[in-house]
């Protein structure tokens, strides 16, 4: 894996248990890149289909991978976390530079197209000021539809994730980075973003769709969890008080309602047709 802007360089972390088809298409998204400064890190949480012999095959397509038990998605981030920062590169050698970015693209989840990485590196080595990356997100709809769900401006980050996980990438600065908080089952992705915009290095905003998100995952089927946990982070780290963190879980809940029972009204609402993903 050779290539990139200046010294920019992606590791991009996939968690994993037991779903080696999702596996197999994040990889097949990577592979497809016209750029190639990344370094893949993959956390497999000890799966019995397969998952495990599948890598310790192409242990060589990865900068470093485990299948392990572990206490869950976020405990996995962390212990990529930990690998990449424990990551050595011998003799400085140019293809093995040290990670400066992270991406978190779990099993399943795709670039957006081929061409992501092209244009994503060089906006990274041109905002070295930036500690936090963010961009549109591309959501299949029923019927295989891509549409492009609009990220929020960072500024909003009190409502929410104001865009996929997936779609936001972080700077990795000479001090650790923020850990995943694993009290939060659903939500430490929102209170590490919360963590990074605290530190103090500006957001930038990426002008293109970054990833494809899988859908049906945890915060998906418990979304009344996600809310809860949520309130406990704008509290503990952003000082919030009951009534506004009880009127903005009643506007997540209308939201969620409403694209359950009018998905059409929610999708003109919140999503764009998705020619802006593949510009030439």
């Amino acid at each position: 894996m050779t290539g990139g802007a200046g010294t920019v360089r992606l590791a991009v972390v996939t968690v994993v248990r037991d779903d080696l088809p999702g596996l197999l298409a994040t990889r097949a998204s990577l592979r497809a890149q016209t750029a190639a400064a990344y370094d893949w890190f993959v956390a497999d949480g000890g799966s019995s289909d397969g998952t495990a012999r599948w890598l310790a095959r192409h242990a060589d397509e990865a900068a470093w991978w485990r299948s392990s038990p572990d206490r869950g998605l976020y405990d996995a981030m962390n212990i990529a976390l930990d690998a990449i920062a424990e990551r050595s590169p011998p003799d400085n050698a140019p293809g093995n530079a040290p990670c400066s970015h992270v991406l978190f693209l779990n099993a399943g989840d795709r670039l957006a197209d081929g061409r992501v990485l092209e244009r994503l590196l060089p906006i990274l080595a041109e905002h070295p000021d930036a500690g936090l990356f963010y961009g549109d997100a591309l959501e299949e709809l029923p019927g295989g539809r891509l549409v492009v769900k609009r990220a929020r401006s960072h500024r909003r980050a009190l409502l929410g994730m104001f865009t996929h996980h997936q779609a936001m990438v972080y700077r990795l600065g000479e001090s650790p980075a923020p850990r995943f908080d694993p009290r939060h089952g659903l939500a430490a992705d929102y209170a590490f973003t919360l963590t990074m915009l605290k530190q103090g290095p500006r957001a930038q905003r990426l002008p293109l769709s970054v990833c494809i998100f899988a859908g049906g995952g945890r915060s998906q089927q418990d979304p009344a969890r996600g809310r809860r946990e949520q309130a406990i982070i704008r509290r503990e780290l952003l000082g919030v008080g009951y009534t506004t963190n009880a009127t903005l879980w009643a506007l997540q809940w209308l939201a969620l309602t409403l694209r359950q029972t009018i998905p059409w009204l929610y999708a003109k609402y919140r999503f764009s047709p998705n020619e802006r993903s593949f510009l030439s």
